[in-house]
């Protein structure tokens, strides 16, 4: 049997020239607008769609979870804190509970506090690369930085790490939030607990999350600063009535009862994938989602701010962690 030869099609192949041409760099004028309150633009009506659709998905979210949330605060009982009288199998008898899971809590956080925050400084730098005395030097300096910046002028950095260390073995994830904040005119760093962080059932990496929310309890006041210096809209605002059953449980533990829940609200802070159309309502085509910051008060479900969460010029529309 003859074999039959093939031959091959041919290709148009494009020879692409190298050329030094940079993208544009966007003038003063337009990184400003970039990154302004996008929400301030933005008809009512269109804000408030939007608000409500945010919502209800993150309480889809937070309802996937409530197995978790039962069996810690259950097990938040089981650290001793709090004597209870009831519960003996018959009167007179004794009710103990070992502090085991507290003392194994408090070991492991003096023990990773030192171990992570030395006295010196919890920065160390390493010069990736090609090291010279040039590049060696810069390394120490951006060490010596941000060592005095974490222990000098970050006042919080401290007690705030001291305190994620002590939840970290109880809720088995904590997290870390560092950002710049505007009233304070610093870089700030704020520990998150687990039951403040809330992401959708099936998210495996905070990275490829397709929403995260941050439910931040903050003040009536302190919403009212960042609304004068411009970086919330001006809005009404309601207070929160709604405490998640963690928090009620903490608060039990501690003996503690929160008498000014009317000065008390909760900002939720989405890092969501947003359609840009969805923002205009101009079309109902389906494009590329980019990432935004959108904050909503969840008492008055108003939107407070949309930001932009990628750099100006980024054609992958990478989001900024």
């Amino acid at each position: 049997m003859a074999e039959e030869e093939i031959q091959p099609e041919p290709v148009d192949v494009e020879v692409i020239e190298p050329t030094d041409e940079q993208p544009e760099e966007m003038t003063p004028e337009e990184t400003v607008d970039f990154f302004s309150n996008v929400a301030e633009e933005l008809d009512d009506t269109l804000l408030s769609r939007l608000a409500s659709q945010l919502i209800v998905d993150y309480r889809k979210d937070k309802e996937s979870r409530g197995d978790w949330e039962k069996g810690y605060t259950s097990g938040l009982d089981l650290l001793g804190f709090k004597y209870k009288e009831d519960g003996a199998p018959f009167k007179g008898a004794s009710s103990v509970t070992h502090p085991l899971l507290a003392e194994s809590v408090t070991q492991f956080q003096a023990q990773a506090y030192k171990e992570l925050l030395p006295s010196e400084g919890p920065v160390k730098s390493k010069v990736v690369g090609e090291r010279n005395q040039e590049r060696e030097e810069q390394s120490q300096r951006v060490s010596e930085f941000m060592n005095y910046m974490i222990t000098e002028k970050m006042e919080e950095y401290t007690p705030e790490f001291d305190q994620m260390l002590f939840y970290l073995p109880l809720a088995g994830s904590t997290f870390k939030k560092v950002y710049y904040d505007e009233t304070m005119q610093r870089a700030v760093s704020k520990f998150i607990p687990a039951e403040d962080l809330i992401v959708p059932y099936y998210a495996t990496d905070l990275k490829d999350a397709e929403r995260i929310t941050h439910v931040i309890k903050m003040s009536e006041n302190d919403i009212l600063k960042k609304q004068k210096i411009g970086f919330y809209r001006d809005v009404d605002i309601l207070p929160s009535q709604m405490e998640s059953d963690v928090q009620g449980k903490y608060d039990e533990i501690e003996g503690v009862q929160n008498t000014d829940s009317d000065y008390q609200c909760n900002i939720l802070e989405m890092h969501v994938d947003l359609d840009p159309e969805d923002l205009t309502g101009e079309s109902d085509e389906k494009n590329v989602k980019i990432p935004y910051i959108v904050t909503i008060d969840e008492g008055s479900q108003k939107i407070l701010s949309i930001y932009r969460n990628f750099l100006p010029n980024d054609e992958l529309f990478k989001r900024k962690e």
